[in-house]
Order: C-alpha cells, then structure tokens, then sequence
C-alpha cells in the first residue's frame, strides 16, 4: 500500500468511527505505530484532521485528499470506466466533463480515440470542463474544442466552481455529460463531498440530453453530503467489474443502463 493509499485509508476508517487510536490503526493496517503518527501528522498540517493524544480525529465532514494523492486509488478500474465512457461520445457531440481522478481518465481516453485523431481540419469534438487539469491535458488537442467555465478553483479537485462557473453552465446545450462522483445511492442519489461541486455539477446535469454516471464499485450504495441529480436524472452508469449484482441491480431496475468495463 502507497503512501497516497495509505492515506485514503486513514480518511475513511476516521470518517466512519470518527476517532483513531495510533495503535490500533497500525495494527489494522500492518505497518508500524510510526508511520501511522507521520501519516497523523501530515493529514494534520493539511487540516484533514485533527491530531489529538495518542491518536486523530475527524476534522470536517469532507475526507477529501487533494486530487494528486489520490491518482493511485482503484487506478487500473478508472482508467477501464474511463476508456468506456470515453467511447460513447459520438463524433461531432458536444460533452460536459467535470473533475476528479475518473474525469481525468475519462479525458485521456478521449484525447487519445484513434477515429477522432482524423485530418479533419478543426475540432471534432467540444469539451466544457469546469477542471482545470483536464482543460490542461486536451487544449493542445487539435481534434477537441475546449471550453472552460470560469469561476473560483477549489484545490482539492482543481474544479471550478461558484457563480461564475453556474451562470456560464446554464447558457450552454450539451449533448452529454459524463459525471464523477463520490457516492451513488438509490434514494440520494449521485452526490459529492463538497456542495460548491455538487452545485455546478448539478447544473451541468440539467444541460445534458444525457447523462452518464462514472463511478467504481466502492462508491455504489454509499452517499456523501452534496446531492448532485437523482437516480431518474441518470441515463447510464459505467463502474467496474466488481460492482456485484447487488450493487448495481438497484440502478437497473430503476432504469439506468449499467455498464461495467
């Protein structure tokens, strides 16, 4: 287990029980109560926690790690789910992608389609992104037309988001919109840790003709605080081959098509 993993870890264990004891901690993830009070310490200074005697507890409603420590987490599923949303932008379409890891390779698999890299003269595709990160990788993309939002940028995703970001969403028509999301529950939904996400995305959302939902199995059947649309608002979802049938038969027969990549 990484570093960055590691940490991941740390912040749902503390997410669920709301206090962790360095000792136990260490125990639970085979490493020594050194490294534990190190990973304290650093999750500390980036105000993800608070460190208390012997141990830390939760800082805020959020666990959310800045998106460069997070690549490493579930990476081979996300670059699969990624491919296959990918693929079901059509030629010519206009696409809404927001932000997180799943985005990020959602936009990779996109800049590299070998039936978009034609001779056609201009774009072929229009990206709208309110991430930052991904608008960097596909601008110098001659095959897609990138559209930024606009707004205040958030750290921990590099999305924008805020009013700037909403106005400029709702005066656009997107073909489709393809989501990443923190939790996916039945009855709350597709949802985000922070609400400024979730308030941008949910209009994005509204833009669409269609939605596709981009989500691996651990966060099927799980909510977060910020709702972004509801399970009727969702068109499709691409998870991984893990989700069992358990987890995704909900979705189904509420509707939406699963795909599992």
């Amino acid at each position: 287990m990484s570093r960055y993993e590691r940490w991941n870890t740390l912040l749902e264990l503390l997410a669920e029980s709301g206090h962790l004891d360095v000792e136990e901690t260490a125990e639970h993830l085979g490493v020594s109560p050194a490294t534990v009070r190190r990973d304290f310490d650093e999750l500390a200074s980036q105000q993800l926690l608070t460190r208390t005697r012997g141990g830390a507890s939760a800082h805020s409603v959020t666990y959310d790690l800045p998106l460069r420590y997070k690549v490493a987490r579930h990476a081979p599923e996300k670059q699969r789910i990624g491919a296959a949303a990918a693929a079901m932008v059509p030629a010519g379409a206009t696409v809404g992608l927001n932000g997180g890891t799943t985005l990020t390779e959602v936009g990779r698999a996109l800049a590299t389609r070998p039936d978009l890299n034609t001779d056609q003269r201009g774009p072929v595709v229009t990206v709208v992104t309110n991430a930052l990160n991904i608008a960097n990788e596909l601008v110098l993309r001659p095959q897609i037309h990138v559209v930024t939002t606009g707004g205040s940028a958030r750290p921990q995703s590099y999305e924008l988001i805020g009013p700037i970001a909403a106005g400029m969403l709702e005066r656009v028509a997107l073909d489709l919109a393809i989501l990443g999301v923190d939790a996916l529950h039945l009855e709350h939904g597709a949802s985000a840790h922070n609400e400024g996400e979730a308030a941008v995305n949910q209009i994005m959302a509204s833009r669409a003709q269609q939605v596709v939902i981009v989500a691996d199995s651990s966060k099927l059947g799980r909510r977060a605080f910020a709702r972004i649309c509801p399970v009727n608002q969702i068109d499709i979802l691409v998870t991984d081959s893990a989700a069992t049938e358990e987890q995704t038969a909900p979705f189904a027969d509420a509707g939406v098509k699963v795909v599992r990549a």
